[in-house]
């Protein structure tokens, strides 16, 4: 690799600081009601690490972060880093059982909560068998009880911790929470070096960031993508972000996209296939002089080519799809904005490499599906408490993704769907992405979703869930034409159902196992 390795004392935080030392009036992070200087970020950073040692939080005990994105997000998150604690960033979008399991879970000793979430977070709390002791509250929207401290005054009462904790690269920095189909959230150990390896390998030598460069993310902070995005990619290059705290929906994207907060427009913008549907099919959207874009990014899942081609065709703009995990904090496979080939995932990102196994675990042939494997700098310790998950995952130097991925023959990767989505029909595998793909190349179908259901023989066959576009409409028997003509007859849909919404995780993912347990709820009547 060309760039060196952190040394045997390295913490993350203080990496970012030091590379900032000369810009501190420029905007590292504006939000709707502030902005945070680099120098304030700064000075913020090292104060929230001496508050929260005064607090009698000790080198690697937990803090929960619960908190919406604005600028007090990566004061916490990278005080918490300087100081040795352990962020344990969580979704703002769970339930407060989800958020008493991650608790008692990660046993946290502190939370640090968004005014307007606090309530969720009390009622977490209310539940017991955690370990916190004290809450902190960014921008109260209420007056605070007993143990609870305003997260401002909290920071501004600290004197600024000089240096950082004595971390080396291998030392757990903070915890993402992965969200898995099924079962309770898997808490994924990341060390200092990881984001690291992230900003250097891909926020750098693939996407080419700038420190002229105006970021901007759909993806939130507490997710991995959004984390890479909207924190440590610009802050390892002086960039400035813009920060959202309410639901990427296109109109709250496009009053940005124009620079209609803070009158910055963003060069740089990374989103989520979902969302890019959305907004393509969305009346407002922006003309191309609109707008300041000069790089686009997508990941959280595969970027059908159509929605590519469309997009370029209306901004002149590539949008560079790529696949990371939790797991591995970032991307590891991507297109590049020099080489682009839609309806693929692109080429491996120099630093990582990715192989292709079959069900006996060896090779296998081009054209074939395999389970795809990753080796690379940024993978997780483990998932914490879970062993034997942990094992499966992280299988010595590599990660098992959990993807199942087709090699072509240029070197590129194209997605098959997740491993437990493949179908088996009559013997063959087919893509639920590819026929999904297929669908929504029709002018009037948003978006699709398949799974396999049994018939009476108990045979897996095809079936699609559709949602068509405002004011569109279709046939059952149209659209399988459609899919016959386009691929091999084999994959079209045999089942296909119009519904108004796809069930989704809070990142825009399909959950098309809660589209199974419906088929399965109607096949024993109990729907």
């Amino acid at each position: 690799m060309r760039h060196p390795a952190p040394g045997p004392r390295f913490n993350f935080a203080g990496h970012l600081l030091q590379l900032n030392t000369g810009r501190a009036p420029k905007a590292a992070f504006v939000d709707d009601l502030a902005t945070l200087s680099y120098g304030e970020l700064d000075a913020q950073v090292r104060r929230t690490a001496a508050a929260l040692r005064a607090l009698g939080l000790r080198r690697e005990e937990r803090v929960l972060l619960l908190m919406h994105d604005s600028t007090d997000w990566p004061v916490a998150f990278l005080g918490a880093l300087y100081a040795g604690v352990v962020p344990v960033a969580v979704n703002t979008l769970l339930t407060a059982d989800d958020y008493a399991y991650m608790l008692a879970h990660s046993r946290a000793q502190a939370a640090i909560v968004s005014g307007a979430l606090l309530p969720v977070l009390k009622t977490a709390l209310q539940q017991g068998g955690h370990e916190v002791q004290q809450v902190i509250v960014a921008r109260p929207v209420a007056p605070l009880q007993a143990g609870e401290h305003d997260f401002s005054a909290f920071v501004q009462a600290a004197d600024p911790q000089a240096e950082p904790a004595a971390t080396g690269p291998d030392d757990p920095a903070f915890w993402l929470y992965s969200s898995g189909s099924t079962g309770r959230p898997k808490g994924t150990v990341h060390t200092h070096a990881n984001p690291y390896w992230t900003c250097v390998l891909y926020g750098q030598d693939v996407l080419g960031l700038r420190e002229s460069d105006v970021c901007f993310s759909a993806a939130k902070l507490f997710f991995a993508y959004g984390l890479g995005n909207a924190l440590s990619f610009p802050l390892s290059v002086g960039a400035t972000t813009l920060l959202m705290g309410e639901r990427p929906t296109p109109d709250a994207t496009f009053r940005r996209w124009t620079g209609q907060v803070a009158g910055l427009k963003p060069t740089v913008f990374y989103g989520a296939p979902t969302g890019f549907a959305g907004m393509l099919a969305h009346p407002a959207l922006p003309a191309r002089e609109q707008v300041a874009l000069r790089l686009v990014s997508s990941a959280g899942e595969a970027l059908p080519a159509e929605l590519g081609e469309k997009f370029k065709r209306h901004f002149g703009v590539d949008i560079v799809d790529g696949i990371g995990s939790t797991e591995m904090l970032h991307i590891f496979l991507s297109n590049t904005p020099e080489r682009v080939r839609y309806g693929s995932t692109g080429w491996p990102v120099p630093g990582y490499e990715v192989q292709l196994r079959g069900d006996d675990g060896g090779p296998v042939a081009d054209g074939e599906p395999g389970d795809l494997y990753i080796r690379g700098p940024s993978a997780a310790l483990m998932y914490w408490g879970n062993r034997t998950k942990t094992a499966e995952t992280f299988q010595g130097a590599w990660t098992k993704s959990g993807d199942k991925y087709i090699h072509n023959a240029d070197g590129s990767y194209t997605y098959g769907g997740r491993s437990d989505d493949m179908l088996k029909v009559s013997g063959i595998y087919v893509s639920p992405f590819e026929v999904e793909a297929t669908l929504v190349q029709h002018p009037a179908v948003l978006e699709a979703a398949v799974i396999g259901v049994p018939d009476a023989e108990g045979l897996t066959k095809t079936k699609a869930f559709v949602v068509l576009k405002n004011g569109q409409q279709a046939s059952e028997d149209e659209l399988k034409a459609f899919v016959k003509e386009r691929l091999a007859p084999y994959k079209y849909p045999r089942l296909l159902e119009f519904v108004a919404e796809l069930p989704k995780t809070a990142t825009g993912k399909i959950q098309r196992f809660k589209l199974r347990e419906l088929e399965h709820q109607r096949g024993t009547g109990a729907a």
